[in-house]
C-alpha cells in the first residue's frame, strides 16, 4: 500500500509558533499602535487628499519661460553635490586608515578617529548648513561644506570597515618581501578597497544631489533655493518645471552612477 500523504491543516503554521514568537509579534503590534497614536495616523484623513487635486490644477500650464534659469540652478546643484562628495572622499581616505584597527598607529589614534567620524556623520547636513550659512554667507559654498563634513563621517566609516575586512594575504606578501607599513597600505590594501570605495562615492553622490535640494531651502543655492522661492510666492507653474527638472536630474545621476559602479566593481 502507498503511504498516505500528510494533509496540511489550515492555520497549523500559526498554531505551531512558539510563545516567544507570539510575544515578539504582540510587542511589534503594540509598538506600531504606539507609533500610530503618536503620529495621529487615521485612515479617515486619506479622504482629505482629494483637496490636493484642486491645488494641482494651479500648476498648469508650466512656466517653460524659466527653463534657462532652472537649468542654471540644476547645474549648480550638481556642482554642490560633486564638490561635497569629492572633498569627502579625498579627506576620508587617509582618515579611514587611522580609524581601522589593522592600520591605526595606536589605540588613541583609533578611538579618536572613530569618535570624530561618529560625530561628523551623526550631525545632519541641514544642521551643519544652518550653522554655516549665517557665518560663511548665502550661496553654494556653505552647501558644499555641509555635505563635505557630513559625508566625511559617512565615507570614513565605510572605508575603514573595508580596510579592516581586506584580505590579509596580499598584506603579508608585501611584508614578506621586506616592505614596510607604508608599502603594505599602498600595495596590499589600497588595490583591494579602491573599487568598492569608488562605488560608495558614487552612491553618496546620488544621495548628495537630493540633500543639496534640501540645503537650498535654507539659502545654500541651487535648484532647491529656486523651488523654495517659488513655493513661498505660490507660483506653482514654476514649481512644476522645477519638479520636472529635479526628476530629470536625479534620474540622470542615478543612471550615470549605476553605470560607473558596474564598470569599477
Amino acid at each position: 500500500m502507498r503511504p498516505s500523504k500528510a494533509r496540511s491543516v489550515p492555520g497549523a503554521g500559526l498554531l505551531s509558533l512558539s510563545r516567544r514568537t507570539w510575544a515578539a509579534l504582540a510587542v511589534l503590534i503594540a509598538v506600531h499602535v504606539w507609533a500610530a497614536i503618536g503620529t495621529e495616523f487615521s485612515p479617515a484623513r486619506f479622504a482629505r487628499l482629494a483637496n490636493s487635486i484642486e491645488l494641482l490644477t494651479r500648476w498648469w500650464p508650466p512656466a517653460w519661460e524659466l527653463a534657462d534659469r532652472i537649468l542654471e540652478a540644476s547645474v549648480v546643484t550638481i556642482q554642490i553635490a560633486l564638490m561635497g562628495t569629492t572633498l569627502a572622499v579625498l579627506f576620508a581616505l587617509p582618515l579611514s586608515f587611522l580609524a581601522a584597527r589593522n592600520t591605526a598607529p595606536g589605540r588613541f589614534a583609533y578611538n579618536a578617529s572613530r569618535t570624530l567620524l561618529t560625530v561628523l556623520r551623526g550631525i545632519p547636513e541641514i544642521v551643519i548648513a544652518l550653522v554655516l550659512v549665517p557665518t560663511v554667507g548665502l550661496g553654494p559654498f556653505p552647501g558644499v561644506l555641509a555635505l563635505f563634513i557630513h559625508n566625511l563621517g559617512v565615507l570614513g566609516k565605510m572605508v575603514s570597515e573595508l580596510i579592516e575586512a581586506a584580505d590579509r594575504g596580499p598584506q603579508e606578501a608585501v611584508l614578506a618581501t621586506g616592505g614596510g607599513r607604508g608599502h603594505m597600505i599602498l600595495f596590499g590594501i589600497l588595490p583591494q578597497i579602491v573599487p568598492e570605495t569608488l562605488s560608495q562615492a558614487f552612491y553618496r553622490l546620488e544621495v548628495n544631489v537630493r540633500a543639496s535640494l534640501v540645503l537650498g531651502f535654507i539659502g545654500a543655492g541651487g535648484l532647491g533655493h529656486e523651488l523654495f522661492l517659488s513655493f513661498r510666492v505660490m507660483r506653482y507653474a514654476e514649481v512644476l518645471v522645477q519638479v520636472a527638472a529635479i526628476l530629470v536630474l536625479i534620474t540622470a545621476v542615478d543612471y550615470a552612477s549605476a553605470w560607473v559602479r558596474r564598470k569599477v566593481m
